[in-house]
Parts: structure tokens; C-alpha cells; sequence
């Protein structure tokens, strides 16, 4: 295997191992919560934590990039989730365990945005849908077996948590087997003033491949973190949760490359008008079919079909549009984007379902997805000619 080919299996992997990481612990905590007695809108706000973690980190993360290089961010943010997966028994509270999603939120931004943007800045143009879709296939591979560790708390609190701390240290290790690399050196960033500039510069070329993430983000931590909840109160149990999370994320997995191949050659733009839509349908569906646990699995299973690629798209399109030297800037406002709808969507579903009667929990993500496809169709903006990379064979 050469070392492109390498380079590329590994950084998918790691992305995978955080992805089951993160798939695991958001349905884990908010079942543990709500057997307490928790209420859904504080077990909504602490599954934030993760995200106002991504969101604190975001504006410092492109210098050090610039400065060490792919591989010592990926290492960092590698070590910091797995130690503090590893934290999760020691202390059961609210507070805790919210620094610990915060430091987890913090580490897994820095792995993310150092390993997308290794793979835009190397990926053709040609191969770039591809290349994300696996990206985004192996961490919705990671994300649909996380759930299914959710039971394995009815044996031991702490062994979900254990096994999960384990799964990262395997793929920290493996980071060490790459050789370091950096992105284009075109501007110097080393004040927050050139930092901010330099998100407005990037906003303007690409402020609509901004709303798939945030969509995504959205619906993920939504459908994670207050499903669940909805889930008991409507009378489903916990083997079922997770089996109905697990359809919606196979969904995702089957189509992700599929997805990926098709939007290289009739454009992102035509792809996520197409899927935002669909995903409207299979989710307002799900909201009068919820009594139904094989209807929900078939209106999930289609939702994840369609709308599980919509981050990935939304990086290839932003990289479609993108000047190269501001590829960084990009995929760190992607992060940014994912990160500030994976705060809205389990506070908001919270509030949602402890304060709203009669209405499906389903209604507001379709709701959301309804208003980036019309976004998304109506935008004006124009892919930039993509200066040609160094390709990729994988």
C-alpha cells in the first residue's frame, strides 16, 4: 500500500472510532439521565456540552494547524477523547459529566477538522465527493454501532465508557504511522483579527455549503440526544431506540458513497436540493406513522438514505466553492456550522417535546430540512474553478 493510500485508510479509520465514540455516548447519557429522573431540557443542554466544546476551540484551531501540521492536531485531539471517555465512571453528575463532553467536543474538533482538511487538500476534484463519502461513511459506520453499546449499561455502568476509551486509544496509536504534512502557506494567521477576516472571505464564497452541516449537526444530536426521550415517553424501549437509530444510520451508511459518486457528476448543488427534500417527506411521514415501530423504522431508514450524506455533501460543495488557500477557513466554518446545530437540536428537541403536546417529535427536524432545501435551491452562488490537486488513489 502506498503511502497516499495509507495515509488516507488511516485517518478514515481514526474518524470512524470517533464517530462510534460519539454515536455511543450521546443515547447512552440521555438514557441514564432520564432513568434518574432528569428532566429532557437539562438532558438536552448537557448533551451541548460537546458542541459549545467544538465551538470555544474553532476560532484557534487553523494557527496551530498552519504551525505543526495535520498529524500532531489529530494526536492531540485523539488523546484528549479517549482520556476523557476513560473519566466517564469515576463521578456520576450533571456538572462532570457536561466538562467531560465539553473536552470531548474539544478533542474530536481538532481530530476532525485536521483529518477533513488533510483529505480535501489532497483529494482531485474528480475523486472529492468520493473521498469525503468515505470519510462520512466510516464515521456513520462508527456513529450506527455506538447506539448498540447503549444496553451493555443494564450489565455494568462503566463498560460502555471502558470499551469506547480502548476503541480510541487504538486508533490514537495508529496516527503515529503517518508522516506529518501541512496546509498551503499562503497567509500567515496569528491573530484573531486575520482569523476573522479570513471567515468572511471564506462566508461569502460559501455561506449556503455552510447550511448542510449545520442541518446535519441539527438532526444528529437531535435525533441522539432527545429521541430517546421522546422514545420513553411515547412507550418505546431501550433495545427498540436503539435499533430504530441504528436503521436510520444503515440508511446512511448504504447511500454515503453512492452519494458521493453521484454528486461528482451531476454537481452537490442538484444532490442536496434532492435529498433535503426527500428528507422532508420520510420525517414529516414518520410523524404520523410513530405508533408503528416497523413504519418508523422504514421512514428512518429512508431518511438516513438521504439526509445521512448531507454533511459530507455540504464539505464537498464548500470545497467546490472554495479558494484553496482558504480550504482551512472552510472546513473550520464547517465545524463550526455542524457544531452550532448539534447545540440547537437537543436543547430545542428538549424544549420540544417537555413543552408541546400532540405534535410529533418528528416535526422539527422535517421543519429544518424544509427550510436549507429551499435555501439551498434558491442560493445564487457559483462554484469557483478548483485548481487542480494532487490526486488520490485509494
Amino acid at each position: 500500500m502506498n503511502t497516499h493510500r495509507l495515509r488516507f485508510w488511516i485517518l478514515v479509520s481514526v474518524v470512524g472510532i470517533s464517530g462510534f465514540s460519539q454515536g455511543m455516548l450521546l443515547p447512552l447519557i440521555a438514557v441514564i439521565f432520564e432513568n434518574t429522573g432528569l428532566s429532557s431540557d437539562l438532558n438536552g443542554l448537557n448533551a451541548t456540552a460537546l458542541y459549545i466544546g467544538i465551538l470555544l476551540v474553532s476560532p484557534f484551531m487553523e494557527y496551530p494547524l498552519k504551525r505543526f501540521g495535520y498529524k500532531p492536531i489529530i494526536i492531540f485531539g485523539g488523546l484528549i477523547v479517549a482520556l476523557s471517555l476513560a473519566l466517564f465512571p469515576l463521578w456520576q453528575t450533571f456538572w462532570f459529566w457536561f466538562f467531560l463532553r465539553l473536552f470531548i467536543g474539544i478533542g474530536d474538533h481538532a481530530l476532525h477538522f485536521a483529518s477533513q482538511t488533510w483529505i480535501t487538500s489532497f483529494s482531485s476534484e474528480e475523486k472529492r465527493g468520493r473521498n469525503i463519502s468515505l470519510y462520512g461513511l466510516f464515521f456513520g459506520v462508527g456513529f450506527a454501532v455506538g447506539p448498540l453499546l447503549a444496553p451493555l449499561v443494564t450489565i455494568n455502568e462503566a463498560l460502555p465508557f471502558i470499551v469506547s476509551s480502548v476503541l480510541c486509544f487504538i486508533g490514537w496509536l495508529l496516527v503515529f504511522l503517518l508522516k506529518n504534512d501541512y496546509p498551503e502557506q499562503t497567509i500567515e494567521v496569528n491573530s484573531m483579527k486575520e482569523t476573522l477576516k479570513r471567515f468572511k472571505h471564506a462566508w461569502k464564497y460559501s455561506w449556503v455549503a455552510f447550511l448542510p452541516p449545520f442541518g446535519y449537526g441539527f438532526l444528529e444530536s437531535s435525533l441522539n440526544g432527545s429521541f430517546p426521550v421522546y422514545g420513553l415517553r411515547i412507550g418505546l424501549e431501550v433495545p427498540n431506540i436503539s435499533v430504530l437509530l441504528f436503521t436510520f444510520a444503515i440508511g446512511a451508511i448504504i447511500f454515503q458513497l453512492p452519494l458521493g459518486i453521484l454528486s461528482d457528476k451531476l454537481g452537490r448543488r442538484t444532490v442536496l436540493m434532492s435529498i433535503l427534500f426527500i428528507g422532508f417527506l420520510s420525517f414529516t411521514a414518520a410523524g404520523f406513522l410513530e405508533e408503528s415501530l416497523v413504519a418508523l423504522m422504514i421512514c428512518l431508514f429512508i431518511s438516513g438514505m438521504v439526509v445521512g450524506s448531507t454533511f459530507s455533501l455540504g464539505i464537498s460543495y464548500m470545497t467546490d466553492l472554495m479558494p484553496k488557500n482558504l480550504l482551512p477557513t472552510g472546513n473550520l466554518l464547517c465545524g463550526i456550522a455542524f457544531s452550532v446545530g448539534s447545540l440547537a437540536g437537543p436543547y430545542f428537541g428538549g424544549l420540544f417535546i417537555e413543552y408541546t403536546t400532540n405534535i410529533s417529535y418528528f416535526m422539527i427536524i422535517s421543519t429544518m430540512l424544509l427550510f436549507i432545501a429551499v435555501a439551498v435551491t434558491f442560493s445564487k452562488t457559483n462554484s469557483m474553478p478548483a485548481a487542480s490537486s494532487q490526486n488520490i488513489s485509494s
